[in-house]
């Protein structure tokens, strides 16, 4: 997918803020469609096929995090979610709820769209990859399909994002600074290193027969994770 150009769902019941968003995007190049509501948005987000979804939270008829995971059942576009919600719990809930990233309101524009390519770059990155194999784990790069002993296996787009790093580089220790920077972007602060040890321990219940004792993704104390490469 080409960053120029790329589908945009803005779905937000502010006027002014669709309008300063369409303006902006428009200006890079993308093709912009718009929703005011939840459901209109995911009524759009099904007709539109969007490459990425910008998404408030705060909508007048069903809640954002209720359009996140409806859409989320068919679809793995990127979602930027967009909230006044300043708290880490907030946070945490949207990006396990299935976004890839978030912006707190008010936000500078710049920010935004630099969020918004780095996602699409992210997302073209899947096409045409190789499937990975590891002791009954199989992650398809290409369809970000991954299952664990035949049984196909739900993860959000964070946990993907670091399955994926840590199983492409199986056999080395990723350190927690390269994860930040990988899946969180380089502008990522000491606080999401929480964000990190939460989704690594998602990952673990989902993947470990028992967690406590994980044999695909192992610490390394003090340094980040090491996916054991057993094939």
């Amino acid at each position: 997918m080409s960053e120029q150009g790329a589908r945009i769902l803005i779905v937000d019941d502010e006027p002014q803020i669709r309008k300063l968003l369409k303006v902006t995007l428009q200006a890079h190049r993308f093709t912009i469609h718009e929703a005011s509501t939840g459901e209109e948005g995911v009524l759009q987000a099904m007709m539109s096929q969007p490459d990425l979804i910008v998404l408030d939270l705060g909508l007048p008829d069903i809640s954002g995090m209720e359009v996140l995971g409806r859409i989320r059942d068919w679809s793995s576009a990127p979602i930027i979610v967009l909230t006044v919600k300043d708290r880490e719990e907030d946070k945490i809930a949207a990006l396990d709820g299935g976004a890839d990233d978030y912006v707190t309101k008010p936000f500078f524009m710049g920010e935004l769209v630099a969020r918004i390519k780095v996602a699409l770059r992210h997302a073209a990155k899947s096409t045409n990859e190789p499937v990975l194999q590891f002791d009954g784990l199989t992650i398809n790069l290409a369809q970000r399909i991954v299952e664990l002993n035949g049984e196909r296996v739900r993860l959000t787009p964070t946990e993907y994002n670091l399955l994926k790093i840590l199983a492409s580089n199986a056999g080395k220790v990723v350190t927690q600074r390269q994860l930040l920077q990988q899946v969180w972007g380089s502008q990522h602060n000491e606080s999401d290193s929480h964000y990190l040890r939460v989704y690594i321990g998602h990952l673990r219940k989902k993947l470990e027969e028992d967690s406590t004792m994980p044999k695909f993704i192992v610490t390394e104390p003090g340094i980040g994770y090491r996916f054991l490469s057993r094939e």
